[in-house]
């Protein structure tokens, strides 16, 4: 079943369309990942899912519920959680603070400990650290931060926007590890990425995205074998620039 439908959606910034035409399914239970280089529209495309930046043309749903016209509060309760780009911690709050921050719509105490207990099963070292200011963390603790902070919202669908951007390689491998773990507990996840191997090596199916254009699509295994599309996209080191 699809958990996901981006339908011929057209987002535009000051009049001038990023994205043109864009369809996309990501089928529950599944790891669908977005692939292609800076500037092809990528996180305009997680912008629009979440209404930060409204497509003007065409439709989003999940489930079946039209998130199109719905502002960013009411996509996030619908059961979709996103780790953003760059991590975005707050620094001056401690490891639990900014876990507990994931789980601001949930009122039940034991509930929010109970998400708390699993980070912290996901992330041994985020128990290790939990009074710790996730300012002072490293990169690689910090992604570990922001990606348990998602996690406290128990979420149907999980939105990663370049989770291996600025890590050092032992540490992308750690959380691609963690993402595949996550979608293997029954997550479904959308991940916007441009390692290429690395996302591949985890997701079921992928997209590439070119100038705001869908211009390939296909199981992951599939898209990985592709010369016409490693070659034009990926180049001959397997990622984009």
């Amino acid at each position: 079943m699809e958990e996901l439908r981006v339908e011929n959606i057209f987002t535009a910034y000051d009049r001038a369309d990023v994205l043109e035409d864009v369809s996309l399914t990501v089928a529950r239970g599944s790891i669908t990942c977005l692939l292609g280089s800076n500037g092809s529209g990528k996180t305009t495309l997680i912008r629009s899912i979440l209404g930060l930046t409204p497509a003007r043309k065409g439709r989003i749903v999940f489930g079946d519920r039209d998130l199109t016209h719905l502002p960013t509060h009411q996509i996030i309760a619908e059961g979709i959680a996103c780790i953003p780009e760059g991590r975005k911690v707050f620094p001056r709050f401690t490891v639990t603070e900014n876990l507990r921050l994931g789980a601001y719509l949930e009122q039940d105490s034991r509930v929010i400990e109970e998400r708390l207990q699993h980070v912290f099963t996901v992330f041994p070292r985020l128990k290790e650290r939990r009074e710790q200011l996730a300012g002072t963390m490293s990169g690689g603790e910090q992604a570990m931060v922001s990606i348990g902070r998602g996690l406290m919202r128990a979420p149907k669908l999980l939105l990663i926007d370049e989770p291996s951007l600025g890590l050092s390689p032992l540490f992308v491998q750690e959380n691609f590890a963690v993402i595949r773990r996550i979608n293997e507990q029954g997550v479904t996840v959308f991940l916007v990425e441009q390692n290429v191997h690395q996302t591949l090596a985890i997701a079921h199916r992928g997209y590439v995205l070119s100038k705001g254009r869908v211009v390939a699509q296909g199981a992951a295994a599939s898209l990985m074998k592709d010369d016409e599309v490693r070659a034009a996209y990926f180049g001959s080191g397997g990622a984009p620039s």
